[in-house]
């Protein structure tokens, strides 16, 4: 466990023994369902396979609550201070929406293939009743929300189930949401479960800044300030913003910020707007305010994005 306090997590070469056969299985399931770039739905609820044909350079992203499973290609992602590699013998648990810049290697040959779970607070309510009955609790300490470890065995046979059934639409329906909970309850029980476990201790700071954290995706476009997010928390102002930034490495205002910009630059690649509509539509009361965020977090200028 301390491992995961390093400034650089355990990077995907440090494989435990079996892992390349155990990602070339796994890529072997996901192989046949990569029919398109990035995350691509399955016919299961939550489920979604993770492709890319080639690498991609370290950009700013944002990921929903999951947990990835990366066989084959690798990732590198930056969180502040903290440089995360995951790949072939590792998986990912990222408990909160966190922005963080990722740098993807792949190649036409050796594509980048892999499985996103979405995290669903409901479902480890219920699996954590019965360890609870048993009086297994979790670690006091603060955990990381976002980190890769290492991949044991019983973790590998639950992710290679879940893909198993992926690929027929009756197993799919019948035995997929069970296969889910298998590879939740391995988690729960691995070195990163701490994080799944916090999201569930209603009276704790980490599950109410996790609620924070909806409450600004939903309403990220309206006008939001700190006094605002600390009371739909049941929390001060001052307590608020302190464990935001420790939780988050943002204050508040700096995650909205970057919150918005990410989802402008979704509406832009879609061309659903032009620059001032795709400004307002994400909350930003100034267009020229709104291209200077934009190109300062991006690198480039909304307007020659769109039109790339």
């Amino acid at each position: 466990m301390d491992t995961l306090l390093a400034a650089v997590d355990s990077p995907a070469r440090d494989m435990p023994q079996g892992a390349d056969t155990l990602g070339q299985r796994m890529a072997g399931l996901i192989s046949p369902l990569a029919n398109s770039e990035g995350f691509i739905p399955t016919g299961l609820p939550g489920v979604q396979i993770v492709a890319s044909q080639c690498g991609h350079p370290r950009t700013p992203l944002i990921y929903e609550p999951s947990l990835i499973v990366i066989a084959q290609g690798r990732k590198i992602g930056y969180l502040e201070d903290r440089v995360i590699h995951y790949g072939a013998g590792n998986y990912l648990i990222q408990a909160l929406p966190l922005p963080f810049e990722c740098e993807t290697y792949a190649t036409p040959d050796q594509p980048l293939l892999g499985v996103s779970i979405a995290i669903n607070r409901l479902m480890l309510d219920e699996l954590v009743r019965p360890m609870q009955a048993r009086r297994m609790t979790p670690p006091a300490r603060s955990p990381l929300p976002m980190a890769a470890v290492p991949m044991n065995v019983t973790m590998g046979d639950a992710v290679l189930r879940l893909l198993d059934c992926l690929s027929d639409p009756l197993r799919c329906e019948t035995l997929g949401p069970g296969r889910i909970r298998e590879v939740m309850f391995e988690a729960l029980r691995g070195p990163q479960g701490d994080s799944l476990w916090q999201l569930l201790q209603d009276a704790g700071k980490y599950s109410r800044i996790a609620d924070a954290l909806a409450y600004l995706h939903r309403y990220y476009a309206e006008s939001i300030s700190v006094e605002r997010l600390a009371n739909e928390v049941n929390m001060s102002p001052s307590h608020f913003h302190h464990h935001f930034k420790n939780t988050t490495q943002l204050a508040p205002m700096q995650y909205l910020k970057r919150l918005r910009l990410l989802k402008a630059r979704v509406l832009l690649g879609q061309r659903a707007h032009n620059v001032n509509r795709t400004a307002a539509a994400v909350g930003y009361q100034s267009p020229s305010q709104f291209s200077r965020d934009y190109k300062r977090y991006f690198g480039n200028s909304p307007a020659a994005e769109r039109a790339s």
